[in-house]
């Protein structure tokens, strides 16, 4: 596992937290702000998975 996986995941659950945080004050800008955190941190957990899978079809 690859950096990239561990801050891809960690970013999800901050915008996760963000997200709900915004949902339950009503407050619709850190609700948005949270989905695109979320969404950043897929983002890059999919291209450290990416890395990983390259770099064993290399070492194989």
């Amino acid at each position: 596992m690859n950096k990239d996986r561990i801050e891809g995941s960690f970013e999800q659950a901050k915008g996760k937290t963000k997200e709900v945080t915004g949902k339950v004050t009503g407050d619709a800008k850190l609700e948005a702000e949270g989905k695109a955190q979320k969404t950043a941190g897929k983002v890059q957990n999919t291209v450290g998975g990416m890395k990983d899978a390259v770099k064993e079809a290399v070492e194989d």
